[in-house]
């Protein structure tokens, strides 16, 4: 699962990344797999004028296989923090780009709310209190925001108590 459990002074915090399915080693091989595969037919047209024709083309898409992968990387850079006290429960989202997003609420009043189908995405956990309803792993897959909301409303239910 793409998030974590820990005991700190200040309460429980659980922390949030999206999953990356291919690590970065992984990317490595793939683009030198690609590379290759590429270049094999090219070696045939040494020393001929067609290799100048073929060469830009095979580049570009190397190029945009390694431009698509990086994009990829900075934006699964994004992170969500929460940390449920005994007094205060607060999250910091940290988006891939754009300036982070704190929301705190008195703990007692913290709910988790999960919307199976009504949120932008199958089973849609978001936390109220304090006047506002704030969303929370909206980057995680539907079967681990299913196993995430029991997690959530029990730790809040030992940090409110």
């Amino acid at each position: 699962m793409p998030y974590t459990w820990q005991d700190t002074p200040q309460g429980k915090r659980l922390t949030l990344w999206p999953h990356r399915s291919l690590p970065i080693r992984g990317f490595a091989a793939v683009f030198l797999t690609a590379f290759i595969l590429a270049m094999l037919p090219l070696f045939g047209l040494i020393g001929t004028s067609l290799l100048w024709g073929m060469l830009p083309f095979v580049l570009a898409a190397l190029g945009g296989l390694y431009f698509a992968f990086m994009h990829t990387y900075r934006t699964g850079d994004a992170e969500e923090e929460l940390t449920i006290g005994r007094g205060e429960t607060r999250l910091s989202h940290v988006p891939h780009k754009g300036a982070p997003r704190e929301w705190s609420c008195n703990t007692y009043w913290t709910r988790a709310q999960i919307y199976p189908s009504q949120g932008p995405v199958p089973f849609y956990i978001t936390l109220k209190g304090n006047g506002r309803e704030v969303e929370l792993g909206s980057f995680l897959s539907e079967d681990e925001r299913k196993v995430l909301i029991g997690e959530l409303k029990d730790a809040l239910r030992r940090a409110g108590a």
